[in-house]
């Protein structure tokens, strides 16, 4: 007999895709199971949800910003409906909760595209662009750029995992040049590049950004040259989180422990594997919602919960 942890585990196997972001994925297990739960009433039914929102952050602590803030919305959008359904009856409430669930997830599926066509008119003809790390959204605004425009991407190789490698090829297969650099070569190559554009595991409540290790080194380096920093992020990753500095990160947030003795001569280290960029690095972030200042986030996150 299956417990929930191995029925949350096989809903997350189905989700996964090379297309689909962590947090996406874990949203649509959610309302997976809300699909199978045998439970019997709107109270039982949230439980199971609530300990599945737990298994799922158990299984992806490399990506636990985006998936905390995505679970989180998800989860307030489904208590909004338990409220409402309270007097109609469980089978009446989990229905509604399917339905709305489904427009979430939609809503969630379309993001990507729109911040594509919101940030590609930043991206102008023969510009030169530092990205670091893999960002599928960053991909896309970059397609979307590339129908009519050309341009060219230096891609940090973003260790530890060389995510940046992928990111390259990712761009390359979209016919758009790209160049891989090394993460300490940030500093050579700001005086040559336009701007830089970054993803975001999250949007902190300040408006600053958690991402890879790396991206406040690099937003540090494009204010000394004044280069203009943007971010493409989706909505569902703006977080209730307020960081003053690196240390405020929850420690489950911000360390990975290095079992490559490739990349480390001492593999029983812990190494950080995001890092917090504040407000005052950033230009403009590129939402679903909008185009949006750092300043404005706070709003649109009290909005959105």
């Amino acid at each position: 007999m299956n417990t929930l942890k191995d029925d949350v585990h096989r809903l997350l196997k189905d989700q996964e895709s090379s297309n689909v972001s962590s947090a996406l994925s874990a949203i649509k297990t959610l309302l997976a199971l809300i699909k199978e739960s045998t439970a019997s009433t709107s109270a039982e039914l949230f439980e199971q949800l609530k300990s599945a929102v737990t298994i799922i952050q158990e299984d992806r602590t490399d990506t636990l910003t985006s998936t905390n803030s995505g679970c989180e919305l998800f989860m307030r959008f489904i208590s909004n409906i338990t409220d409402e359904g309270r007097d109609k009856g469980f089978e009446e409430c989990k229905k509604l909760m399917l339905e709305r669930g489904d427009k979430f997830v939609k809503k969630v599926e379309l993001s990507r595209q729109k911040i594509a066509t919101y940030g590609s008119p930043h991206i102008k003809e023969k510009a030169v662009i530092l990205a670091h790390s893999r960002s599928r959204v960053v991909l896309a605004l970059l397609t979307e750029a590339s129908k009519t425009k050309k341009f060219k991407v230096f891609v940090t190789e973003s260790l530890p995992g060389k995510s940046g490698t992928e990111m390259a090829e990712d761009l390359r297969g979209c016919n758009i040049e790209a160049e891989v650099i090394l993460d300490a070569a940030i500093g050579y190559i700001m005086e040559k590049i336009d701007l830089v554009l970054v993803g975001a595991e999250g949007v902190v409540a300040s408006g600053g950004i958690i991402n890879k290790i790396g991206t406040f080194s690099i937003a540090m380096a494009a204010k000394a040259f004044n280069k203009p920093v943007y971010v493409a992020a989706e909505s569902f990753k703006f977080s209730s989180l307020y960081p003053l500095n690196q240390q405020d990160l929850p420690k489950s947030h911000a360390s990975t422990e290095n079992q490559s003795n490739n990349q480390c001569r001492d593999s029983s280290a812990v190494h950080p594997s995001i890092d917090y960029t504040p407000a005052e690095y950033l230009t403009l972030l590129f939402t679903d919602i909008g185009i949006l200042t750092p300043t404005a986030v706070s709003d649109e996150l009290i909005k959105l919960l």
